[in-house]
């Protein structure tokens, strides 16, 4: 036993194999040691010492390996050697590796830019339940985060990682897109925030569109200097990611320097500044680029803007402009001022409305001007103008992407010493420390800064410059540079991580359409994932707003953390042995309420929004579920079906399934050749055809043999029989029996397949085509009682080599011989059939038989009712068959049956010599011209030529089909009919000639025979030929042309003997004979149609 190489299966799915010479030497150690005499075993299971294996977990490291430097999707190039591990290991603590890395993360562009408009906007009540609510979010994520994360070793792979390994692939892969997405797109609003602050607050003389108060010429700057800047930052991290990492500290660095300054700014403005004087006309708030132009003097900047001069009335002022007076307002006065009484209620206002301090259109509501071709212009002059229409949902939209990032430390877990208990605290402490420096950021602005300066959003009413900055100690520039190098930090980090997202979900393989991006450069990094990365950045970029790109990335959070949260749930609440957390703090109720607080976030913030968010996992979803790559992961949803599947099977138990709700479910008992493979194939189709994809189909065989010995038999046959309904596309399940004995293995599988409301009420075999030569008649026929016993339906489709393939289309008939009430199955199945394409233009034509004593006509009429109430459309025939005398040709059938049993049960003959004394008996009987017999009696396995206008020789052709499918002729069916076509030739000869007699040896083989000859046939089994007879008649006269004929299947005898046995199988022969594709039915016993709704 080789214990060099343990292989120890991770969390994720996959395995780790450690292979160490210290293992190797202490698996030898023990290998012969005291308790390998007891446990070790012999049977070559290779079970490993409990010594070993705590020595090999000892050794198991959690270090992700570096990337790879091969140009496959497979990683090293060939011959390479392998990837060496870290220097140093994973010794990374709590405050490196996780806290520090997720304030980096969370604390961004918004809190510099837009928090103060936020809380201006919102007041301080609505912009505390906004910031409040999006950390409750995060928080509720971090949670069940870290219940996943402690859950065994997490590699590094965030939010994707653990939702596709708790929830499977399909939704794995749509958040993991999801999630690579967002993080796409907030590259692009760190990019563009990084350009607003350059443009309009650092160096606005750089504008190549003119003046940036226009909003239009604003956003157009921050396209082209945003694209330029992505394609700096595009090269940068496709240079290497070492400048990005170590540009991080110093963005990282900035953060934090800079949100000290705000802090100490704002209590040594305890009482106010005067370094942002504010122009207000009335209550409007008016632009300004600095102190001296807030009068309304005749000639001063501001009067200019408002009066204009008139051809006819010399100067003409605004009307607003000339009721109210001008006034300067500090915009910053401080803690003790009391403004924080100003800025409690929220101040939402519509878009191209002035920006005012009250609400009064007349406030508001900019002046008209009309002119003589009928247009009506708005005159904003430099007043402030509100640029985008304010609500409470719109604002948590803006302020969410500000509190992600939580999953920075998660995505670190390789670097870490101890992950497990790293990523909980760090990641919690980051969200409660930057939660309160948001939370206390509303009140402090709020206590601090003029409502108008607030919602002053671009600080055009204090020459463009921003707000933060000038609150901060101990120059506005502390802030300016400090978010500048911070936001594009972010941007790095954000498009240096989304293309190894990309490459990691690709190399799972579970969206195939990926896998070009699976490829990595000489050098190891994703190259071609950066380029679509830097692309879809692009398209993000070109929006040029971040107000539009904050709400779109938070749906893409918004669903990568409900997601994360549901994943916890399922788990939790399905109470799966896995499921072992060393993080206690966490509860299914918080979980679900994280989902909740996300769905409704999203749909508040933009429902549009939320629907394209939800389209695209929806769409990504059900690819993965169509193309993707099967993987088993052990995730919570296979372990949810599991739940759902236990609860259904429990609820169907309780009580028969109605009427209504009957379908077959079909067990299909395959016959295997010797190298395993189905006899009957087209049995699949077929089913596949009947079932229409809907239902249960179970297909099942019997090896002879023991199990213990046959073991690899049954897994190939097994195998084959998958890939056999695969390629059908029947949807069920394969078992295979080993059994010493075929018939008892067919009964325990006919009485044990199934559970539940789930096990199979319909079983079908196939025909046993060469049942004369073999002897299958006894395993047929004891499969048919079983069956019976059962109470399950029957189906025994005769001649399944000619029935159609699932490709294929048919048009016809499809002919029911309706013969005896079966709980109307025989009804039942055509129409099943008929929703399938193969079927689906054949008509349906039942008919009935009609003795004389019987009303034809109201036999019709109540048939064509009864069908009509049964909502199926068919053609309805009554056929009379009148009772007439047996024939010769009856009497002679039935002779040569009773023969044929008597000598093979006399004679005691073996399997190989039952076919050449068949023959013996029938070429005693081709010489008697009174015997209708010669033309018509088959041997072996045949099917009749239908063609009727066939005479003679060319009429008794017959056609042979072996297993294959392929039509043969035997050597022994081509001599009889070569006899029979020379038998006018030879009666001519031994009227001429007298016949030689035959050899002796000849003469004692035929004695035996002779003397069967003279046996008269049993009664009833004359008469039960004669039915058959004349019944194979009618329908053949009805039927010849059908594409399927569908007949009740007889009762098998009651007897046991082989003689009734082998008399029953001749009578389905001639009850059939002449047709090329029968099914024959026999129902189970209760009703499958009803006439009701």
């Amino acid at each position: 036993m080789d214990d060099t190489k343990i292989s120890i299966e991770a969390n994720h799915g996959g395995g780790q194999t450690i292979n160490d010479e210290n293992i190797e030497q202490t698996t030898h150690k023990h290998h012969y040691g005291i308790l390998n005499h007891l446990f070790g075993g012999d049977d070559g299971t290779g079970h490993l010492l409990l010594p070993n294996v705590l020595h090999s977990l000892a050794n198991y490291s959690n270090t992700i390996p570096a990337a790879s430097t091969g140009t496959d999707a497979g990683g090293a190039e060939e011959g390479a050697a392998p990837p060496q591990p870290a220097k140093g290991g994973a010794n990374m603590g709590t405050f490196i590796g996780v806290y520090l890395p997720c304030i980096q993360n969370i604390f961004g562009v918004i809190l510099f830019i837009r928090l103060t408009w936020v809380v201006g906007t919102a007041g301080a009540v609505c912009g505390f339940l906004i910031v409040l609510m999006c950390c409750c979010i995060t928080m509720l994520t971090a949670i069940s985060m870290s219940a996943i994360a402690t859950n065994g070793v997490v590699p590094a792979g965030g939010s994707y990682f653990m939702i596709s390994r708790s929830l499977g692939p399909e939704f794995g892969g749509a958040v993991g897109i999801l999630f690579y997405i967002g993080t796409t797109l907030a590259g692009a609003m760190y990019i563009v925030g990084a350009i607003e602050i350059l443009i309009t607050y650092i160096a606005p003389q750089l504008s190549i569109f003119g003046d940036t108060t226009i909003p239009e010429n604003m956003y157009n700057n921050y396209r082209v200097f945003g694209t330029g800047l992505l394609c700096v930052i595009g090269l940068v991290v496709y240079v290497g990611v070492k400048f990005v990492n170590k540009f991080a500290g110093v963005a990282l660095a900035c953060v934090i320097s800079s949100i000290f300054a705000v802090y100490v700014g704002l209590f040594v403005n305890f009482n106010g500044n005067d370094k942002l004087p504010m122009c207000v006309l009335g209550t409007r708030l008016i632009q300004q680029d600095g102190a001296g132009n807030c009068t309304k003097e005749p000639g001063s900047a501001l009067y200019n803007q408002f009066c204009r001069p008139h051809e006819f009335n010399g100067v003409v002022c605004d009307e607003y402009f000339e009721k109210h007076n001008v006034s300067i307002v500090n915009g910053i006065k401080g803690l003790s001022s009391g403004v924080f009484f100003d800025n409690v209620w929220a101040s939402f206002a519509e878009k191209d409305q002035i920006l005012a301090k009250s609400f009064n259109d007349e406030d508001i509501l900019p002046s008209t001007t009309a002119y003589s071709n009928g247009t009506v212009t708005k005159n904003v002059y430099n007043q402030v103008i509100v640029d985008i229409t304010t609500t409470f949902t719109i604002l948590v939209g803006i302020f969410f992407p500000s509190v992600t990032g939580i999953m920075a430390g998660s995505n670190r877990s390789g670097d870490l010493a101890d992950a497990q208990k790293s990523i909980p605290i760090g990641t919690i402490c980051a969200i409660l420390t930057t939660s309160f420096v948001y939370l206390s950021c509303i009140f402090l602005f709020a206590g601090t800064v003029d409502n108008l300066l607030l919602r002053d959003k671009f600080g055009q009413s204090i020459g463009g410059r921003l707000v933060v900055a000038n609150i901060a100690w101990p120059n506005e520039w502390v802030i300016l540079i400090g978010s500048l190098l911070s936001t594009i930090g972010a941007g790095l980090q954000s498009l240096t991580g989304a293309p190894r997202l990309l490459q990691a979900i690709a190399r799972d393989g579970i969206i195939p359409v990926l896998e070009p991006f699976c490829v990595s450069s000489s050098r190891g990094e994703p190259t071609r994932a950066l380029i679509l990365t830097l692309c879809i950045c692009e398209c993000g970029v070109l929006l040029g707003n971040v107000d539009y790109l904050a709400p779109l990335l938070s749906m893409f959070f918004l669903m990568c953390y409900g997601f994360v949260n549901l994943a916890c749930a399922v788990q939790t609440l399905l109470k799966t042995p896995n499921w072992r957390p060393r993080f206690k703090y966490y509860h299914w109720m918080l979980s679900f309420l994280g989902l909740a607080l996300c769905i409704t976030v999203m749909f508040m913030t933009s429902w549009y929004y939320a629907l394209l968010a939800m389209g695209i996992a929806g769409c990504i979803y059900k690819y993965i579920e169509y193309r993707g790559a099967e993987k088993e992961w052990g995730d919570g949803i296979r372990g949810l079906n599991l739940s759902a599947a236990r609860f259904s099977l429990l609820r169907l138990e309780e009580t028969p399934p109605h009427t209504k709700n009957w379908r077959p479910q079909i067990m299909i008992l395959v016959k295997l050749n010797e190298d395993l493979t189905p006899k009957h194939k087209k049995l699949f189709a077929f089913a596949s055809q009947l079932k229409a994809g809907k239902g249960l189909t179970i297909s099942v065989s019997v090896l002879e043999g023991e199990f213990q010995k046959n073991v690899g038999e049954a897994a190939a046959a097994r195998q084959s029989l998958r890939r056999l309904m695969d390629e059908e596309r029947v949807k069920g399940f394969v078992d295979v029996l080993c059994s010493p004995d075929i018939t008892m293995g067919m009964n325990c599988l006919i009485q044990t397949t199934g559970l539940g409301g789930l096990k199979p009420n319909t079983v079908m075999i196939g025909w046993p085509s060469g049942w004369r030569q073999k002897a299958d008649e006894k395993t047929f026929i004891r499969a048919i009682r079983s069956v019976a016993a059962a109470k399950m339906a029957l189906l025994v489709p005769k001649g399944i080599h000619f029935y159609p393939d699932s490709m294929d289309r048919v048009s016809g008939n499809i002919d029911i011989w309706w013969i005896v009430h079966d709980g109307g199955l025989l009804m039942l199945l055509p129409f099943l059939l008929k929703q399938h394409r193969t079927w689906k233009y054949c008509k349906m034509r039942i008919f009935t038989v009609a003795q004389i004593e019987d009303n034809s006509i109201q036999m019709k009429k109540d048939l064509k009712a009864f069908l009509y109430a049964l909502r199926i459309d068919a053609d309805v025939e009554v056929v009379e068959m009148m009772n007439s005398d047996i024939s010769a040709y009856t009497y002679e059938r039935t002779l040569l049956m009773e023969q044929r049993n008597q000598m093979l049960k006399e004679l005691n003959l073996t399997k190989k010599r039952r076919r050449s004394m068949v023959e013996t008996l029938v070429e005693q009987h081709s010489f008697d011209e009174k015997s209708p017999l010669v033309d018509r009696e088959v041997v072996g396995n045949t099917i009749p030529e239908e063609n009727e206008n066939e005479t003679g020789v060319e009429k008794n052709k017959v056609r042979f089909a072996e297993e294959n499918g392929e039509e043969q002729a035997p050597e022994a069916e081509s001599e009889e009919v070569s006899e029979e076509a020379s038998g006018a030739e030879e009666a001519e000869e031994k009227q001429e000639e007298p016949a030689a007699p035959p050899p002796p040896e000849i003469q004692q083989e035929r004695e035996p025979i002779k003397k069967l000859l003279d046996i008269k046939p049993d009664q009833d089994n004359v008469r039960r030929m004669h039915t058959a007879v004349k019944l194979n008649e009618v329908i053949v006269t009805k039927s010849h042309d059908a594409k399927l004929v569908i007949i009740n299947l007889p009762s098998p005898p009651r007897s046991n003997s082989p003689e009734s046995e082998a008399n029953y199988m001749e009578f389905l022969e001639v009850l059939t004979e002449g047709l090329d594709r029968v099914l024959m039915v026999r129902g189970g016993g209760r009703e499958v149609i009803t006439i009701y709704s």
